[in-house]
């Protein structure tokens, strides 16, 4: 495993890991909202396992989370990084490119589709429309203050890399601005998207099945039964979807 590290279009320092494989084609993995590149470990174990069939693998940690420079979170950021991401990987060669995205993470993937380049993505717990969230669930009356005051707010986090991170007043509007049949229509390569049926997936799902029509004929849906938006206790499931997705497709 290789550390590397590349900047975005405004400079940032952004910092992952490239695992090589034994083909010439590449998995970009994107994490989701205020996680990192291991995404609690599930993306390492992805990762070794795309590894072993052959896939080269380079996952990175978003401007502002994991070990990357700090910045508010942003989602207009976090498409700059993953374009970065691409054009760090064609300028090593790779012109073949497959994405895998959680939660958040699914969503910049969807925004930054490079038909030249992107083959093929794999979606799980995505937001592929307009969510609202009720942010007083998630956030403490004292930050959403601070958020009102500031238009930022600090997030403590138990994080090998940092001890917060910063969220923009901005990122959580993102959430809710998307027009859903323009951002899938534009979609010309094959996707897979996987949902759970529990908690915030209850949101999620519905939207994706709205939205199926607009990608193309060749993506799927699949749903686990029982899966809550983390995927925990159903990994084996979504490593089996992933890993024969990427047999038929890439």
């Amino acid at each position: 495993m290789e550390k590397i590290t590349f900047r975005n279009n405004q400079g940032l320092k952004l910092r992952g890991v490239f695992q090589k494989g034994t083909n010439d084609k590449l998995i970009i993995m994107c994490h989701g909202f205020r996680s990192n590149r291991s995404s609690r470990g599930r993306f390492d174990r992805f990762a070794e396992r795309f590894q072993h069939l052959g896939y080269n693998v380079m996952r990175f940690d978003f401007g502002g989370c994991g070990e990357s420079e700090n910045r508010p979170l942003t989602l207009e950021a976090e498409i700059s990084d993953l374009t970065a991401a691409i054009d760090d990987a064609v300028s090593r060669g790779f012109t073949e490119i497959a994405l895998y995205g959680h939660s958040l993470g699914a969503r910049v993937c969807l925004e930054s589709y490079q038909p030249t380049y992107i083959k093929t993505m794999i979606l799980t717990g995505a937001g592929t429309g307009p969510v609202t969230y009720d942010w007083t669930e998630e956030f403490t009356s004292s930050q959403l203050e601070e958020l009102k005051e500031t238009g930022y707010l600090k997030q403590p986090m138990e994080d090998l890399y940092r001890e917060e991170i910063v969220i923009s007043k901005q990122m959580l509007v993102d959430f809710e601005k998307v027009n859903q049949e323009v951002l899938l229509s534009s979609i010309q390569c094959p996707v897979l998207i996987v949902h759970g049926d529990q908690g915030e997936e209850e949101i999620l799902l519905p939207l994706t099945q709205k939205g199926m029509k607009w990608l193309p004929p060749s993506s799927q849906l699949t749903i686990i039964e029982g899966a809550p938006h983390s995927f925990e206790g159903y990994l084996d499931h979504v490593e089996k979807a992933a890993t024969n997705w990427l047999h038929k497709h890439f």
